[in-house]
């Protein structure tokens, strides 16, 4: 059976790209974000890449008996290259100039693993979260082109093997794959949230049902002709594709059982649909082929440009802000698959030129990222960007004072904390403070650690560490908990939970504190374009903008954490709440010419003598009330 070209399939990748770019979009109608489970488009790629690939390989074996790997990945180059070397390729000056020092040598690394298909682990082991962090880095979406990619180099090779010695088994093997894989991705993300969202491993069940589907397509040369079934399941996946888009979030188990539903949605359209059943009528016209023909250029401009609209500055806009946004995109998408895509794919270009090409872009994009790399003196580096936080606190663990003992645990906004309240004069005279190892691990580590300790399990956790760990619970009146401004997927799942639990039952007092403030590097990025510190109307801007993207995040993101702590009767207090003026319409930046911030959200010595003097009261009210 031949591989025949299926505009239905086009019309799915149109949902796919629309749905993912609707969910970094953020698009708010009503006060509500109708479109949170958005990501799912990806998922749905998957399964339309695994179909694709496999039925490929498959007609090729059988017709042929056997398979050309030089012309399979030569279509694969002509594919992917051509237009993502030419984004990336675009996108360095504007990351030259809008993104900070460190957040350019992170973009040139992730560029660097984008080319080697293998950003997928870059962003895991970078710690980076796609539905938090994701906006500040361009190319964070092109851990999926990688996964993606790690499938087409292997599958090939071992489906060949699989055909040539173990034909008979075929499916048998693919769904036992594919049922490892789900359970993989099932246990991965209930404990490894971050490695089963980017790793192969616990994807491959996705690409595997189109394998599946494409096998027993070209087994039975054809697909269903039952008309019932053709009628009704395209619908009913339809609906299965909408309600994962409109009702799936970022706080669901994902990949997992759960994504079974788009998977299964999509499957059931790839394997139904006729020319006369209406979905296959709708995913077919103009409109809807037309989107899924520049789906791969949408996908791949869509975030870069979202990431360097926000770089900018601009005071949050409504739909006519993003709609402007949305044609931009679809425009340079369209420019770029008649005058990039096409052309590369065509028969016409030989591939030597197009080899000749493509490396000559490869290696001036390589030394660029390399070049910035090994910079020593980097030309954002200013004296003005250099307040770093050089303090020392009394780390005497031991020493347990009269006073009431304070216990902060969390990540480096807990060292921030900590640096605040050492500047306190009238705190520190009243209260003994004592922290875990901050940023250095992981505050979900360390959370795990203390449940640890909480629930007398064993647990892989540091010696010195959990020793430190039980002693301060064990003398503190006080437990802290702060964390940055992706608190929700830290602290406020099960885990949680159980360590209210203990503290209730121990009656310990316990805040949390939440550093919501993000944002603050926009005065470096005026700093760096301008090479002064801002006048004060300049400054003044630059604070209402601060503001603005604060209280943002608070409307939309911050309900929900909020929402969890009141329900939990937990005491707790946010950064901007202390900090922000509210009646002005401004979060402070400078005071006395001097940073308050050397980062989006970490403070400097300045930052925490300023901010020192203002938490006292807050911290008192939370205590006594």
């Amino acid at each position: 059976m031949k591989l025949t070209y299926r505009p239905e399939i086009d019309g799915l990748r149109a949902i796919a790209v629309c749905a993912v770019i609707l969910y970094h979009a953020e698009i708010t109608i009503f006060g509500h974000q109708p479109f949170k489970g958005g990501f799912i488009g990806v998922d749905i790629f998957f399964v339309i890449s695994g179909y694709l690939i496999t039925f490929i390989i498959l007609e090729e074996l059988i017709t042929t008996g056997s398979f050309s790997f030089k012309y399979f990945y030569e279509r694969r180059i002509r594919r992917i290259l051509p237009v993502l070397l030419f984004i990336m390729l675009v996108s360095l000056p504007f990351g030259w100039w809008y993104l900070l020092p460190t957040s350019f040598i992170d973009f040139s690394k992730s560029i660097l693993y984008s080319i080697g298909f293998s950003s997928n682990f870059y962003f895991h082991y970078s710690g980076l979260e796609y539905s938090v962090q994701g906006l500040q880095h361009p190319f964070l979406h092109t851990w999926s082109l990688s996964v993606e990619e790690q499938y087409y180099i292997f599958f090939p090779i071992i489906l060949l093997i699989t055909f040539k010695y173990f034909r008979k088994y075929l499916i048998h093997i693919l769904i036992f794959a594919f049922i490892v894989s789900l359970s993989l991705a099932e246990w991965s993300s209930r404990n490894y949230p971050s490695a089963s969202f980017y790793f192969l491993h616990t994807r491959m069940w996705e690409l595997l049902a189109g394998s599946i589907l494409a096998y027993f397509e070209i087994k039975k040369e054809d697909r269903s002709q039952n008309k019932i079934f053709n009628l009704i399941l395209p619908f009913t996946g339809l609906i299965l594709i909408g309600h994962s888009i409109l009702y799936f979030n970022d706080e669901m188990l994902h990949p997992s059982f759960y994504t079974l539903s788009p998977i299964i949605g999509v499957c059931l359209i790839i394997w139904f649909s006729s020319k006369d059943e209406l979905i296959t009528k709708v995913l077919s016209t103009k409109l809807f082929v037309g989107i899924g023909l520049i789906s791969y250029s949408l996908y791949l401009w869509h975030y870069p440009i979202f990431v360097y609209v926000g770089k900018l500055n601009i005071p949050e806009g409504g739909i006519l802000k993003k709609l402007s946004i949305a044609v931009f995109i679809v425009i340079l998408s369209i420019i770029s698959y008649y005058f990039i895509e096409r052309p590369f794919r065509s028969r016409k270009i030989k591939f030597k030129k197009i080899f000749i090409f493509l490396f000559l872009k490869l290696l001036l994009i390589i030394s660029i990222c390399v070049y910035f790399l090994n910079l020593k003196f980097h030309p954002f580096h200013t004296k003005y960007l250099s307040d770093n936080r050089n303090f020392i606190v009394n780390y005497d663990y031991n020493n347990f004072s009269n006073k009431e003992n304070v216990f902060i645990i969390g990540n480096s906004y807990a060292d921030d904390l900590l640096h605040i309240f050492s500047n306190n004069k009238r705190l520190v005279d009243d209260y003994y403070f004592y922290i875990t190892v901050g940023d250095i691990v992981d505050a979900n580590y360390q959370i795990k650690c203390l449940i640890a300790f909480l629930e007398r399990k064993k647990f892989i956790c540091d010696k010195n560490l959990f020793s430190f760990i039980q002693t301060q619970y064990e003398k503190s009146d006080y437990i802290v908990f702060a964390e940055g401004f992706n608190f929700g997927n830290t602290y406020l799942g099960s885990d949680f939970d159980k360590i209210i639990e203990y503290l209730n039952k121990d009656k310990k007092k316990f805040i949390v504190f939440l550093d919501d403030v993000s944002g603050a590097d926009i005065l470096d990025i005026f700093i760096h374009r301008n090479g002064k510190l801002p006048n004060s109307n300049e400054l003044d801007d630059l604070e209402y903008i601060f503001f603005q993207k604060v209280t943002n995040w608070r409307k939309k993101d911050f309900k929900k954490i909020k929402d969890k702590l009141l329900n939990k009767n937990i005491k707790f207090i946010t950064r901007s709440e202390i900090f922000c003026d509210y009646f002005i319409k401004k979060c402070p930046l400078i005071e006395n010419d001097n940073k308050l911030y050397m980062d989006a959200g970490h403070i400097t010595n300045n930052g925490a003598e300023y901010f020192s003097k203002k938490i006292d009261l807050i911290i008192n009210r939370l205590i006594n009330n």
